[in-house]
C-alpha cells in the first residue's frame, strides 16, 4: 500500500446514543468562534474551506466518514489498532470513499482545534497526501496536545521533510484554518454526532467510541450499504 491509503483516521456517535464502547464525549457540538488573530501574527483566519481528505474512490457510491479530535486517545487507539483492517477491506480496493472529518470536542482546549488546524495547514501547502502523513503523526502524539504544541507541530512536520514546517507550526497554534474546522463540526452537530471516534456511512451515523465490536459493526454497516448500490 501506497503512504496515502496506509493512513488512518475516524470519529463520532449518534445523538442520544448511549456509549457502549470506550470515547471521548463532550458538551455541545456548536462551532467555537474563530479567534481573532493578535496584531503579531503573521496568519490570519482563512475563509477558504477546504475539501474533506479522501482516500479510496473519490466516486464511490458509499462513502464513511469518519469524525475525529486528534487529542482523543480513543480516535488514537482507532487508528493504531482499527484502521488497517478497514483499509485492506475497502479503502485499498477502492469500494468506498473514505473521508476524514474534524470534530474537535475538544478534549484538549486548545490543543484539539490547533492540531485540526495544522493538519489542514499541511493539507492546504502540500495536498492530501501529505495531511494523511501528518495526521497519522499527530494521532501518534495525541497525549501531547494538552501542552505547549508549537515545538512538536514543527518537528513533526520537519520529520516528514517540509521545508515550511515553521510556517505551518505557527498556522496551527493561531487556528488560521478554524473556519474549515468549525464547518465539520457543525456538520457532526447537525447529524447528531456527541462523542469521538463516529463512524458516519453515507450520512447516518452507525456508531461511535472504539471497542471489541467497533470494526465489526462498521463493517456491517458498509456490507448494507454496498450491498444496497450495487
Amino acid at each position: 500500500m501506497n503512504d496515502t491509503t496506509s493512513r488512518r483516521r475516524l470519529l463520532l456517535g449518534v445523538s442520544g446514543l448511549a456509549f457502549g464502547l470506550a470515547g471521548c464525549s463532550g458538551g455541545g457540538t456548536e462551532a467555537e468562534p474563530t479567534p481573532t488573530p493578535t496584531a503579531t501574527s503573521t496568519p490570519t483566519a482563512s475563509d477558504e474551506r477546504l475539501p474533506s481528505p479522501v482516500l479510496g474512490d473519490p466516486d464511490a457510491a458509499v462513502t464513511l466518514a469518519v469524525y475525529e479530535d486528534f487529542a482523543c486517545p480513543h480516535c488514537a487507539d482507532y487508528n493504531e489498532n482499527g484502521f488497517d483492517t478497514l483499509h485492506a477491506e475497502y479503502i485499498e480496493p477502492e469500494a468506498i470513499r473514505y473521508e476524514h472529518r474534524d470534530a474537535p470536542i475538544p478534549v484538549a482546549d486548545p490543543g484539539s482545534w490547533q492540531a485540526a488546524s495544522a493538519a489542514r495547514a499541511v493539507q492546504a501547502r502540500h495536498g492530501t497526501d501529505a495531511f494523511w502523513n501528518y495526521a497519522e503523526k499527530l494521532f501518534a502524539h495525541a497525549s501531547e496536545l494538552g501542552g505547549d504544541v508549537e515545538a512538536l507541530f514543527e518537528r513533526l512536520a520537519s520529520e516528514l521533510g517540509y521545508d515550511d514546517a515553521a510556517e505551518i507550526a505557527t498556522a496551527g497554534v493561531e487556528r488560521v484554518h478554524d473556519p474549515t474546522v468549525q464547518a465539520d463540526r457543525q456538520r457532526a452537530g447537525e447529524i447528531g454526532v456527541p462523542g469521538t471516534p463516529a463512524f458516519v456511512v453515507d450520512g447516518e451515523v452507525v456508531t461511535s467510541g472504539f471497542g471489541s465490536d467497533t470494526i465489526s459493526t462498521v463493517q456491517s454497516a458498509l456490507e448494507g450499504a454496498l450491498s444496497e448500490s450495487a
